[in-house]
This record gives C-alpha cells, structure tokens and sequence, in this order.
C-alpha cells in the first residue's frame, strides 16, 4: 500500500512517511523493509517478528489505558528514523530481517493475546509504521476476538497513510523527540513538522486515546526553554489533559559521550508541564513514585499509585475520581489489573 509510481515510471515513491524514498527495481528504503519488487513496494518484514512478550501496559508507557493489564507486546525490524540513542537499535538496526525475526500470523497474535489474558497488544520495539500493513491485519484479527490494540510510534507517517493506520489503533504512545527542527535533523534525521501534525490530527479528527513520551538528553533538548515552549504547545494545539512522560536518557548506541539525565531536570521538566496548565505529567526510566502517580485535576489527590509498574493504588471509578467527582482522561476500568512488574517472554507458532 501506499505507493505510486514517478514521473518517468523508473521508481516507484513510498508514501507511506515523509522520506517518500525513491525506489529503483531491487532498491529497499531507509527503513530496509520496504522494496520495490516486481513492480510494487512490498513489506519484507510482514508475518514476521523479533520477539513477543506480555509486558505492563505502563512499560509502553500508558498509564491512563487499562492500568495494570497485561499487554503483549512485539516489533519487527528497521526504522524510519535514524536516532542516534536508539534505545532498540539491535531491532530497529537490523539488517537480516531472515535471520532475526520468527514467523506469526495476525490470527496467531491475537489468539495468544486472548490465551495469555492480556488487555491489548502493542506493536513496539521499532516503529509499526514501517509494518503498517502487518500491523493493521494484526489489529483487525485483535479486535474480531475483543483484544484491543496499542501502536507505540514516532509518529513520523504521512497523511495519506495515517488514516489508514490509525483508524485500527486504539491507544498510542507518540515519540515526542524534542522541539526544534534542529534537533531532529541532527539527532534523528528527519523533521519535526511531520510528528506535530500527527499529533493535532490524533487529538483533533480520532477517538485513539493518546499519550506522548519526551526522552531529556542532556545538552540536546533539555534547556527549560524548549520545554517550556513544548508544554505551551501540548497544551494550547492538543489538549491539557493529554499526558506527558519524561523519560531518563542513558548512553547508548551512538550516542554514549554525555550522561545519563540527571533527576533534577527530569523534575524541572516535570514542574515546567504542570506550569503550563498539563493535567498529567509522568517522570520515568527512573525510580521515583511521587512523579508517577496519575493525580485528580480536580482535588488534587493521588488517584492512581504506583510502585514501579505495580498499581499501588486506585481511587476511580466510572472514570471519575473517587474523592471529587471530577473526570479523569484516560481509558479506565472500575478495578485495575493485576499484573505488576512482571515480563514474560513468548513463543508464537502458527
């Protein structure tokens, strides 16, 4: 899907993100997973994944979709963007999909998702978009058994596909990367126009229910000025109420001559959203519980604890606060689940 062919019918143009790569016979774009093959773009990584494990929803990180249910969770291999702290570079890096990846069918996922009790699956790990295809037959085959489903993205897509994508999408997680154009050109390579305008048309045009995640890298995107401008920006262009995580940058891949985020700026970013009128606002990749509990808009109180991705715990109900009465934003259940810290790896054979 997605493609069409140029002027002078000698590649065929991806529309699938914004590179729109230009693909001559045999070429693969900078994903790698996409191929101009006997006349038409293919997905070289459809059916086919680098692993599956039933997760806390909250690892994604959602914390105001079904708290405390089991989600399992998979990806497949290559990327769109060229992040520089990829945090799953060995999946989204990956050149021998063959090699990397096991066999499963959308009907497998979902019908694992339903025999390991878990809520929702989540197309993670490297970015769904480039599977598109795979993802939305994935997500149809969830929702057919009343699995729900979870896209965990950078965003970086077209609207010519977004429609598409998003309309099997029930919950999503957006990579906010940072808030300049300069950031993304020099850490990322891409841009940042294309993420805003996903996230105004999620926010504006679905019923997804969306949360952003910013990971802080020390001298790249963490001046209080950026962020600042980013809250304003949440706030004025989404909505208040839209949640926001600040995650810990720690070395990795190539990006490994600064430290990891100190605790201090991840709570002046904290105290920045919250200035800015954000209604919830999460610290993560570190241990500190009062920055990750969900509190009331209303009065204030802690309506959902948490202990790390144990749900400690739960004054909701009817998705309103317990205390107060008042509305809180999210996807909710009258009890959270159950399913705490633990990680557990999966086989999927067709």
């Amino acid at each position: 899907m997605w493609w069409h062919e140029s002027a002078n019918g000698e590649r065929l143009m991806c529309d699938l993100c914004p590179r729109h790569c230009a693909l001559r016979p045999g070429e693969r774009g900078f994903c790698f997973v996409r191929e101009n093959r006997d006349g038409r773009i293919v997905s070289t990584t459809y059916g086919r994944s680098t692993g599956f494990c039933v997760d806390p929803i909250e690892k994604k990180p959602l914390h105001q979709f079904h708290p405390g249910t089991p989600v399992l969770s998979f990806g497949t291999a290559g990327c769109n963007l060229g992040c520089v702290f990829c945090q799953n570079w060995t999946s989204s890096r990956s050149r021998d999909v063959d090699v990397a990846c096991e066999s499963a069918s959308p009907e497998a996922i979902a019908a694992a998702a339903r025999q390991t009790g878990c809520r929702s699956v989540a197309f993670t790990y490297n970015d769904p978009i480039i599977w598109a295809e795979y993802a939305i037959d994935t997500a149809r085959a969830c929702h057919a058994v009343g699995v729900k489903t979870v896209a965990v993205t950078n965003g970086y897509i077209t609207a010519e596909a977004r429609a598409d994508f998003f309309a099997e999408i029930d919950a999503a997680n957006v990579d906010l990367k940072g808030f300049t154009d300069q950031f993304y050109r020099d850490y990322c390579g891409g841009r940042l126009q294309p993420v805003l305008d996903t996230l105004r048309w999620l926010i504006r045009e679905t019923q997804t229910w969306v949360e952003i995640t910013n990971l802080i890298i020390p001298g790249a995107n963490d001046s209080p000025e950026e962020i600042k401008d980013m809250c304003r920006w949440i706030a004025a262009e989404l909505r208040p109420d839209v949640p926001i995580h600040f995650s810990a940058f720690h070395p990795t891949f190539e990006l490994t001559d600064r430290p990891p985020t100190p605790p201090d700026t991840l709570r002046m970013a904290y105290e920045t959203a919250r200035a800015a009128g954000l209604h919830y606002v999460y610290v993560g990749n570190v241990h500190d519980p009062e920055y990750q509990h969900t509190y009331c808009p209303g009065c204030g109180r802690a309506v959902i604890r948490r202990m790390g991705y144990e749900i400690a715990g739960y004054e909701i109900g009817d998705g309103r606060c317990t205390n107060c009465g008042a509305e809180i934003a999210g996807r909710f259940d009258n009890a959270p689940g159950t399913w705490g810290n633990r990680r557990m790896p999966i086989r999927i054979e067709n």
